[in-house]
């Protein structure tokens, strides 16, 4: 069990209310500066047909040539282990290909065996448990996060889509003693394109991915952010989360037979706001693992007793968040993953006693996945850092570790001499300390470095120790200095720190920007004349919010799928993910609330905006609509300010088709040409 994945955010369901532009605005959306053009003879790279581009210069043939190889790093996910035989399911993007596919790794460094080939790319997927018989594997379309479960009976053949179109789904494990596969789903009103009002239902099933009309419905349960989080090895009880919030999580346990659900965590009617996520049942079923942050700051494993429902604490000595959580088939031992300042380590401990066992050295870097296989207690893992994406490795019951993949670095990259993150910290306005990443560039460029700031997205959450990809072009080649803040409202600090940004709080956190340009203004290596501001999802808004706060102090803004007014987006949001937004943001129904979103949100500051802004959208995102950029966008042309914009048709939450990311990357340099490098 992965926490990362239990803390994405989700939420719940309203009827979606459309901005409407005005028409100066709507003029010019549908009239825009059209993308420039290269000086006369020279060849130029047009964008693909999903691409729509304004005020962007054409893009030049020979700044494709010359970067195009920071293009093309290439690592492995870890997927799952066979059930029977000693090999892994893969993700990979293949030399030439748009996205990740699933691949077949027959053994350590074999070579891969493309099981998926589709214009989508697929993450996620299981083989079936007890002999391997055939996969199920969920896929969206478009970026709209949709997903479809599938099931693959061997390569070269056509996947059987197992769900309904009309639904978001998600695998949430297996039965132990029988193949049949625990899944939910939640009904859409598509709300970020015009819908109904009602309540979200996470309905639960359980079905033979063989026979899919015979499935059976478990449970109707209120609110989208229901799954499962551990199977009883009796096939009797499932326990079910109920995410709340980052900052609150409720555990149930549902009888399989008839249905009946009892909440355990925290115990009906204790008033305390925690979270609880249940990782495994012990091998008797007579208990429940369980991670939580009830005891203090961070997330730790206890163990919580069935028979008289009371919750030990399982002490690790280590004062951070246990992020991850895999046990052996027999119950014997544990591996846990501990977010130690923004790098996953690996920590090993006997299943009864809870006492710590003889720690493997293992590679350098920092974890992704671990997981065991069920045959032999072989651990399969995954490794990422400054000098290469992710590889993995497998470690034996002797301790042995054992390389299974090769990443791939272009030629002519010499990725050895990729430096690595350091963590810094500064003081806040209120005398809070802040922390981020620095990566700095090669020693041979000299004087002051001009510094991008990406800001991760969330706000839970958080920039960690791993490999930068294509944006160690900016270091290399370009003497660009980068920070990765965490400014309050990450995750990983502790859940007082978690809790810093929301509601009334939400500006705190870009107070916490302004104190790092304070920060980098005292810093002998870096300039803080060149500061470019850049960032993704929640990072997007708060790009936005650096370029009103502090618009004499950047000399660009890049947002990627930013929340650029609050009110707009809790209405057009997609409705399973409304309702958790709101504990974060604060909810706009209240007209005291409504008025502070109001008064702090990007589009109501836009006459602020001097420096030159760039905004990247996904046409189909359901998180955060196309409609936030396009808004922002045509609000600040009419100032005159200029605005690069790039919308993809094709993508949703992010760029995931390596074409547009590689349009995007080539933009970004130009961006970067015309404000930070001048």
């Amino acid at each position: 069990m992965n926490m990362s994945n239990l803390r994405r955010p989700l939420c719940a369901r309203m009827v979606c209310i459309l901005m409407v532009l005005s028409a100066p605005a709507l003029a010019q959306l549908q009239a825009p500066p059209g993308a420039g053009s290269a000086p006369a003879g020279q060849a130029v790279l047009a964008p693909n047909s999903n691409l729509l581009v304004q005020g962007i210069p054409a893009v030049p043939q020979s700044l494709a040539d010359a970067v195009g190889r920071y293009n093309d790093f290439r690592g492995h996910g870890f997927v799952d282990w066979h059930p029977t035989q000693r090999e892994m399911l893969v993700t990979h993007r293949k030399a030439g290909a748009n996205t990740s596919q699933l691949y077949r790794l027959s053994k350590p460094m074999g070579e891969l065996e493309q099981l998926t080939d589709a214009a989508d790319p697929v993450n996620s997927a299981s083989y079936e448990p007890r002999k391997g018989r055939y996969i199920v594997f969920a896929r969206a379309s478009g970026g709209n996060e949709v997903a479809q479960l599938y099931r693959l009976d061997g390569q070269g053949k056509e996947p059987v889509l197992l769900t309904s179109p009309d639904e978001r789904h998600a695998m949430n494990g297996w039965l132990h003693k029988s193949s049949q596969l625990l899944f939910t789903s939640v009904p859409l009103d598509r709300t970020a394109q015009g819908g109904s009002r009602g309540q979200v239902m996470t309905q639960l099933w359980l079905m033979d991915p063989e026979k899919p009309a015979d499935k059976r419905k478990l449970a109707e349960l209120p609110g989208g952010g229901w799954g499962v989080g551990s199977v009883s090895w009796d096939d009797k009880h499932v326990a079910l989360t109920e995410y709340i919030s980052a900052n609150e999580s409720r555990i149930w346990l549902m009888d399989l037979a008839s249905g009946a659900k009892r909440q355990v965590l925290p115990a009906p009617g204790e008033q305390l706001r925690a979270t609880h996520f249940p990782a495994a049942f012990t091998r008797d079923n007579k208990s429940l693992l369980v991670l939580s942050n009830r005891f203090g700051e961070f997330v730790e494993p206890a163990r919580f007793k069935l028979a008289d429902a009371k919750l030990e604490r399982i002490a690790t000595d280590i004062p951070w968040d246990v992020s991850g959580i895999t046990q052996t088939e027999d119950g014997k031992r544990l591996a846990l993953q501990f977010n130690i300042d923004g790098r996953d380590e690996l920590r090993f401990y006997d299943a009864h006693s809870f006492k710590p066992l003889p720690a493997p050295k293992l590679p350098a870097g920092s974890i992704g996945s671990a997981h065991f296989d069920r045959q032999r207690g072989e651990l399969a893992f995954s490794i990422n850092g400054a000098q290469g994406p992710s590889q993995l490795y497998s470690l034996n019951g002797k301790g042995e570790v054992q390389p299974w993949t090769q990443a791939y670095v272009p030629p002519g990259i010499d990725n050895r001499q990729f430096t690595d993150q350091q963590v810094v910290r500064w003081k806040s306005f209120d005398g809070r300390e802040i922390s981020g990443l620095l990566t700095l560039p090669p020693a041979k460029f000299s004087g002051k470095r001009p510094v991008v700031i990406s800001i991760h997205g969330g706000p839970e959450g958080q920039a960690t120790v791993g490999f930068l990809g294509r944006n160690n072009y900016y270091l290399q080649e370009l003497g660009v200095a980068f920070i990765q803040p965490n400014v309050r409202g990450s995750s990983g600090f502790g859940k007082t720190y978690l809790d810093l940004d929301n509601g009334f709080k939400r500006e705190d956190s870009v107070k916490d920007i302004g104190a790092l340009l304070d920060w980098i203004a005292t810093q002998p290596n870096l300039d803080a004349s060149r500061v470019l501001v850049t960032g993704g999802s929640y990072g997007g808004y708060m790009t936005l919010a650096v370029a009103t706060n502090y618009p004499e102090r950047i000399v660009g803004a890049l947002d990627v799928v930013g929340i650029s007014h609050f009110v707009t987006f809790l209405n057009n949001t997609e409705s399973y993910r409304r309702d958790l937004r709101r504990v974060e943001y604060g909810d706009e129904r209240g007209p005291a609330m409504k008025a502070h979103l109001e008064k702090i949100s990007p589009l109501s500051n836009s006459a602020k905006i001097k420096a030159p802004l760039f905004v990247v959208q996904g046409k189909n995102d359901p998180r955060v609509p196309y409609t936030e950029a396009e808004q922002i966008v045509a609000k600040v042309r009419e100032q005159g300010t200029p605005v690069w914009y790039l919308r993809a048709d094709n993508e949703g939450h992010g760029f995931a088709r390596k074409e547009n990311q590689d349009y995007l990357f080539y933009a970004t340099i130009m961006f970067m040409q015309q404000t930070l490098l001048k």
